[in-house]
């Protein structure tokens, strides 16, 4: 009996890891580093949340280049997925009207730059592919002979917009008061919508400044007044309140922007040298106007910076003492948000300082520096730009709505809350 419950326990273990393994990569990003440059634009704004309402006339923009001399051809297909970024198995004629096969046609190359790149633009919805079905999904783009290599992943979400959402963010939280966290109230009112079970039924998901580890679901409300169904002192809605974004500016190679302390050319590219920075976890709160961590694309002299615009080497500095128990990356959407070794910085003993050079587009850029413990863990801000409850941050509050008996997460409502100093 012993020996057959045993098994039986490895049996489920190992389910438990099968099933684990399995699940689809639906993470937002560029996969192949010959890429640069991916945006996602509502109606044209560089610096929208990727959410779109197709009944209002929205459209979505998926931008990106590819640094060579000549057209790729490439495929894009759609992924719907759950609140938590899995897919659902829906089939192709549940969220589309068409085909769920595109082709990346709209492209352009670039002109009179030194890197010379293709840049290529998906619109959605267009003729070919119409969204039918709320929800999110995964944008995926892959080489027209081989469907199996994926160039990259963009995720974003179709909302019905059919319940209200309001909410705030507080700094009087249920772990401290005007000191290094804000909390997050929603209120989601159903009225008009047939939601039988208030408690069960409804989902919410919380991101600060468009961070995927920083997303939280939370789905039972504290408490339910008639249609509203209200998500109050919870603790799952306390976000460490960070620090304002970094921000420099590489609009032009005939003067120095925001943050740039040299522009030197070195054949074939140009390189911008920053301001060295320090920790700021030790100094008082600044206010400053920032994008929320995203970037955006621009030539100080150029009509269209998407194909005017140049690549140019950036190198970055943090001077501090080198740390023993975690590594340092550069956080933004600069580096998708990854630590991985294109964002990971060196320490250099002859200057005192982490380093990293990066490829970049001219632009506006936001950043700031992330720590991940040496033995693994989620990486954090907070040690070297601190926590500061005045912080100006952007949350992206998504509601769906399951209904028992049907197969996916409708979204229903979608909006940003800001917490301001």
């Amino acid at each position: 009996m012993r020996i057959k419950l045993a098994l039986t326990i490895a049996m489920l273990l190992c389910g438990v890891i099968v099933r684990a393994a399995t699940l689809m990569d639906t993470s937002h990003g560029i996969v192949d580093r010959n890429f640069k440059s991916l945006q996602l634009r509502v109606n044209g704004n560089q610096l929208s949340v990727p959410v779109i309402t197709p009944g209002n006339g929205d459209r979505l923009e998926i931008v990106f280049d590819e640094l060579s001399d000549d057209r790729r051809y490439m495929r894009y297909e759609l992924i719907h997925c759950d609140a938590r970024w899995q897919p659902e198995g829906l089939i192709d004629s549940e969220i589309i009207d068409g085909f769920n096969v595109g082709e990346v046609e709209d492209y352009e190359f670039s002109r009179s730059t030194l890197m010379h790149y293709v840049n290529y633009r998906i619109t959605l919805p267009n003729d070919q592919m119409r969204i039918i079905a709320s929800g999110n999904y995964v944008l995926r783009v892959y080489p027209e002979d081989d469907p199996d290599t994926t160039i990259l992943r963009a995720r974003f979400s179709v909302s019905e917009n059919t319940m209200g959402l309001s909410g705030g963010v507080t700094t009087r939280t249920d772990v401290d008061t005007n000191s290094r966290h804000q909390q997050v109230e929603l209120t989601v009112d159903t009225r008009g919508n047939n939601v039988e079970n208030k408690y069960d039924d409804l989902i919410v998901s919380v991101v600060q400044n468009g961070v995927p580890d920083s997303e939280v679901i939370v789905s039972h409300p504290l408490r339910v007044q008639g249609d509203k169904a209200i998500f109050e002192h919870n603790r799952h809605l306390i976000f460490p309140a960070g620090n304002e974004w970094r921000r420099f500016e590489i609009v032009s190679t005939r003067y120095p922007g925001r943050g740039v302390e040299s522009i030197d050319y070195h054949d074939p590219l140009y390189h911008f040298t920053l301001t060295p920075d320090e920790p700021r976890a030790a100094d008082r709160y600044r206010y400053d106007e920032t994008q929320h961590g995203r970037f955006y694309i621009r030539e100080y002299d150029s009509a269209d910076s998407d194909t005017e615009a140049d690549y140019a080497v950036v190198h970055m500095s943090l001077k501090m003492p080198r740390l023993n128990n975690a590594e340092l990356y550069v956080d933004g959407d600069l580096t998708g948000h990854r630590t991985d070794p294109s964002s990971h910085m060196i320490y250099n003993s002859a200057t005192g300082a982490y380093e990293l050079s990066l490829p970049l587009k001219q632009g506006a850029y936001n950043y700031r520096y992330v720590a991940v413990p040496s033995s693994g863990g989620i990486a954090s801000p907070s040690r070297i730009e601190g926590d500061f409850h005045e912080t100006s941050n952007e949350y992206l509050v998504k509601v769906y709505h399951r209904p028992r008996g049907t197969r996916y997460d409708r979204l229903v409502a979608a909006g940003t809350i800001m917490s301001t100093p």
